[in-house]
């Protein structure tokens, strides 16, 4: 059998370690990473790969796209599935800086936490997500916009680029994601008002909304939190939380050491699939959020 080979792709200086590590850890026979390549350079660099084996081990070859830009990403994984010649393909998958699988943990954790403890489901709630203009938040609105919530936005630096961003994923996954300013402790505390499910993926070790912003959501159910520096994103929800009460009425925490639990193993058996597979597959953020859901119970 063909050895198994994995390039890594990635517009950025360097590849994540992080990344690297998970291929590595996986199992692949040989993991190669590629940094500052350009949206236009992805089609030569796939044909090269493409053509370099027989088709029927087209299985036994994968690319990864990682960096740090969700639509850049997306763009890049498009670019490579139209660079296939039948039957010459491979396999891919993008996730990058490990948002895809981050976000996708956090929505299939709080689902659970929210179908197991509050008996209910993602659909019909307002779900306001801050560190808006990221790509764990991109991914999970489209996430909790694809279960039928009513996603909202909520950007640091106002609602330009996150009018802009909602705007892109209505144009390209055809869901609609609100918007809202969350630059002043007044402007979050106006954006989560009604709010039933709070997620956080703002950076790390930055205090997003205190105690007194959460005592202003009365119907809140669920806050997640992707932040594990201190201070934390939501005040109150600590690292370790998994689903318990945390001070304010029926809600209830999920913290990053929970969330990360799940990514790690979404973004492992994501590697493991593109080694198992005998067809070449595609993966994204939507397929990291089935494996994510079965992880989460």
């Amino acid at each position: 059998m063909a050895r198994s080979i994995l390039h890594m792709l990635s517009p950025l200086k360097h590849m994540s370690p992080f990344d690297v590590n998970m291929a590595v850890d996986a199992g692949f026979d040989v993991v190669i990473p590629y940094t500052g390549v350009m949206l236009e350079e992805i089609r030569p660099l796939v044909q090269d790969a493409i053509f370099s084996r027989a088709p029927g081990d087209g299985s036994r070859t994968s690319i990864f796209i990682g960096g740090k830009n969700g639509g850049l990403a997306l763009d890049m994984l498009d670019a490579a599935q139209k660079a296939f010649v039948p039957p010459f393909a491979l396999n891919l998958f993008t996730d990058p800086a490990g948002s895809f699988t981050t976000g996708a943990a956090m929505v299939a954790k709080v689902r659970a936490v929210l179908r197991d403890k509050h008996g209910g489901e993602l659909a019909g709630r307002k779900v306001v997500i801050f560190g808006g203009t990221g790509v764990v938040a991109y991914c999970a609105g489209v996430l909790v916009a694809l279960e039928g919530s009513h996603a909202v936005l909520a950007g640091h630096d106002g609602t330009k680029r996150v009018s802009d961003i909602a705007a892109g994923i209505k144009q390209r996954f055809g869901v609609d994601i609100g918007y809202a300013d969350g630059s002043t402790p007044e402007a979050r505390r106006a954006a989560v008002a009604g709010a039933e499910i709070v997620l956080s993926s703002g950076p790390a070790g930055v205090n997003i909304l205190s105690a007194a912003d959460l005592e202003s959501v009365p119907g809140l159910l669920v806050a997640a939190d992707v932040n594990a520096v201190p201070p934390a994103g939501v005040e109150g929800v600590g690292v370790m939380a998994n689903g318990e009460p945390f001070g304010h009425g029926k809600a209830l925490a999920v913290g990053a050491l929970a969330i990360g639990n799940v990514k790690y193993k979404t973004e492992l058996g994501l590697f493991r699939r593109l080694l198992a597979t005998e067809k070449p597959i595609s993966l994204d953020f939507r397929d990291a959020y089935k494996l994510a859901l079965e992880i989460a119970g």
